[in-house]
């Protein structure tokens, strides 16, 4: 006779195999080119600073939900996309992270670069 822990053994590695396994949300991230040049394009970048409890672009404080319409108006109807650095309170979580590339994500003509921490 067979053992039942080979069963259950079985079982579970049938399941494991037959079963998809689904994501939730997913955030598309872009890795910037190696020792690439940013066109001079005369335009200055958007600089956002985002902290633990609030987010400031270009020294005006946002919330998150107003970040959209603000990038919205400041991109303008370039070709190009303009470029927004992202620089990273301490205490700023994940999760807070992806909150914001999240709201980035909906926002066209804005081309975002994370620098961390300062």
């Amino acid at each position: 006779m067979t053992s039942l822990i080979d069963v259950i053994f079985l079982l579970l590695l049938f399941f494991m195999l037959t079963s998809t396994f689904t994501r939730f949300t997913e955030v598309e991230l872009t890795a910037a080119g190696a020792g690439s040049a940013a066109a001079a394009s005369g335009t200055p970048p958007l600089f956002l600073r985002l902290g633990p409890e609030s987010a400031q672009l270009n020294n005006a404080e946002l919330s998150l939900e107003a970040l959209s319409e603000a990038l919205g108006t400041e991109a303008g109807d370039t070709e190009s996309p303009r470029r927004l650095l992202v620089s990273l309170q301490p205490g700023v979580t994940a999760q807070r992270l992806t909150d914001l590339l999240v709201v980035l994500r909906g926002v066209s003509g804005v081309s975002p670069t994370i620098l961390g921490t300062s």
